[in-house]
């Protein structure tokens, strides 16, 4: 049985976002003063009285707009309400009953799913506000004050959706997935990848650059097994980010890398690699994060015999610093050679969670410095005592030497590659620390 779905929708700017934010305990979805700021669906695990389920926050329903990004969002909305378990409809008491709190409980009465009706921004305490009692004309039972800032009645509102829950099943728990970070400069494909892999219009698609805000997370399975993909606001470079809620969506991004197990970095195949990709690509590098670069729009790349192999070389001359990442060439349109994603994405998981034992590593250590003898300098050699791995994602490695200073960095780019070369770690950076005789722990 799967996790029951609650969805968290109603017009604009009633505080939708905040309370998704107030029930998860983090601050995951954009807050912001302005009409439309959330777009797509967000996701994240929720947990009320030992009892686990999941979250959706959508964007504000236009029950009637001519606006394209209006459209998407109420069709994203949409399909949050056809898949949710329960449903809270956010108004706000300040404004009363408006005619678009009307439409929308019209349009969720249609279908048929149990609806707990949140009256939002009642954030003083005490005596029960009268404007309480205008929300039972919406047919929706009885209304439940909440103060989304301050957290009154949320408990309330929990009890009252999980009412409406099935019973508890025994696999409603944590599986192991993998973190699936898209990222990327603005209209390189991102959302479309997002969209082809799933095989719906999950997130919105539109040439307009900064379409998707939110890093959305989406859970997905299939045969080669579970994983959540994390769709991220194109990062832009600084002198380009402008706008207040986009500033926000570059963080929210880079937040993304850091939760995410492996990033797939989207480049444009007509562009090739441009400094703002080699930027983007440095985050996740410096993160640690297993990595796939994954070059996009390659249907519309005009071929010749050798072209791929060409820009191969050209990306991983440019990206230099991430040659251990390897390199698909894809169209998110028309699903060109997608499906291999997920291959090289449990390859690279598998091998940035790789264990090595420390007698493997110190013979691979002895072979390395029989090959190449360690470096002198005035008279003094490098001595290299003994190697072990102290973490995972990345692999971490201790040396322990006689001298730090003399533990130059081609050598620790030598070691490194014997160190690939051997256990064949593909996709995922290594980090060496180097301690001498002496170093506290």
């Amino acid at each position: 049985m799967s996790r029951p779905l609650v969805a968290i929708v109603g017009r604009p700017n009633v505080g939708k976002s905040m309370l998704f934010n107030k029930l998860v305990g983090q601050r995951l979805s954009i807050v912001e003063d302005t009409p439309g700021v959330t777009r797509d669906r967000l996701y994240a695990p929720c947990e009320w009285r030992g009892r686990s389920f999941d979250l959706v926050d959508t964007g504000g329903i236009e029950p009637s707009t001519d606006s394209e990004i209006l459209l998407f969002m109420r069709e994203q909305a949409q399909i949050a309400i056809d898949a949710a378990t329960v449903i809270i409809l956010v108004t706000d008491i300040r404004t009363g009953v408006t005619a678009a709190d009307e439409d929308v409980a019209t349009m969720l009465l249609r279908s048929g799913k149990p609806v707990v009706l949140a009256v939002n921004k009642a954030d003083s305490t005490g005596a029960e506000d009268p404007t309480l009692y205008e929300f039972y004309s919406l047919g929706l039972g009885d209304p439940i004050a909440v103060s989304a800032v301050h957290g009154h009645g949320t408990g309330d509102l929990l009890d009252a959706c999980m009412e409406h829950f099935p019973e508890a099943g025994e696999d409603e728990g944590e599986e192991e997935v993998i973190r699936v970070a898209v990222i990327g400069k603005p209209n390189v494909g991102k959302s479309s990848l997002v969209n082809r892999i799933l095989g719906e219009k999950r997130v919105i698609v539109s040439d307009v650059a900064g379409t998707t805000r939110d890093a959305v997370d989406t859970p997905f399975e299939n045969s080669f097994g579970k994983y959540i993909f994390i769709d991220t606001a194109g990062i832009r470079r600084k002198s380009r980010v402008e706008e207040r809620v986009e500033k926000f969506s570059v963080m929210r991004a880079q937040l993304a890398i850091e939760r995410a197990d492996v990033c797939l970095i989207l480049i444009d195949g007509r562009e090739g690699v441009t400094e703002q990709d080699t930027k983007i690509a440095g985050l996740a590098h410096e993160a640690g994060k297993a990595s796939i670069i994954v070059v996009n729009k390659w249907d519309l790349v005009e071929k010749e015999t050798g072209t791929l192999e060409a820009m191969r070389k050209d990306v991983l001359r440019d990206l230099a610093f991430m040659d251990y990442a390897p390199v698909l060439f894809i169209s998110a349109v028309t699903g060109q050679r997608v499906d291999r994603l997920f291959e090289l994405i449990n390859r690279v998981t598998a091998c940035s969670r790789q264990r090595i034992t420390t007698g493997m590593l110190n013979n691979v250590l002895a072979d390395a410095q029989l090959r190449v003898q360690p470096p002198t300098d005035k008279g003094r050699r490098l001595k290299i005592y003994y190697m072990t791995q102290t973490g995972i994602q990345p692999p971490c490695f201790v040396i322990f030497c006689n001298s730090r200073e003399l533990f130059h960095f081609s050598y620790q780019r030598y070691i490194e590659n014997q160190i690939r070369a051997t256990f064949g770690l593909e996709g995922t950076p290594i980090r060496l620390v180097i301690r001498q005789k002496g170093d506290q722990e």
